[in-house]
């Protein structure tokens, strides 16, 4: 399989007029807010169907003279094998990787040319609340990289496994 896009994170001027404008034009649902993990800058996540997490993301930061600009283009892939054959094909770039546990999905962030940033993930079986983000070594075994994640999301108060948190997007949703 080949990654696929998943979902795009824009930098915005005023997250709450732009929540309601995904809301009521796009019927979006807020599933999830804090503070990013790298900038510190508040984060909200959004999404219409209860498979994923979120679709769109909003982070709040942007200079007001600055025109819209794209925070990342996410591609989902179906295996740690394909996403470690991603990374290998950028790191074969001389390009740095950042390589992050969300909890919820496994994931390499990197800059493309023109310093766009580009996320490849793969869904974890697992859901804890977001932005969440521990360094992971994805030259580790599959099996390692399984049980090192399951036992630190499953320390996090917000765990919960993907189905559970699937049955209360559908339900906040309004598809329950």
């Amino acid at each position: 399989m080949k990654p696929q896009l998943s979902h795009v994170g824009i930098y915005v001027n005023d997250s709450e007029a732009m929540i309601r404008f995904y809301q009521e034009v796009l019927e979006l649902t807020v599933t999830d807010r804090g503070l990013s993990t790298s900038s510190k800058q508040p984060i909200i996540f959004m999404s219409s169907t209860p498979d994923q997490h979120h679709q769109f993301v909003l982070v709040q930061g942007r200079a007001k003279e600055t025109p819209s600009t794209v925070n990342q283009l996410s591609f989902k892939v179906s295996s740690l094998a394909e996403l470690r054959e991603v990374a290998g094909k950028v790191t074969a770039r001389g390009i740095k990787l950042r390589q992050i546990s969300h909890g919820n999905a496994w994931s390499v962030y990197f800059l493309d040319p023109e310093g766009n940033q580009v996320e490849i993930y793969l869904d974890t079986p697992w859901h804890v609340a977001q932005p969440h983000g521990d360094p992971i070594d994805f030259s580790l075994s599959d099996e390692m990289i399984h049980a090192q994640t399951e036992q630190r999301v499953r320390a996090d108060p917000t765990f919960q496994t993907k189905e559970v948190r699937e049955v209360e997007l559908a339900r906040m949703l309004g598809q329950a």
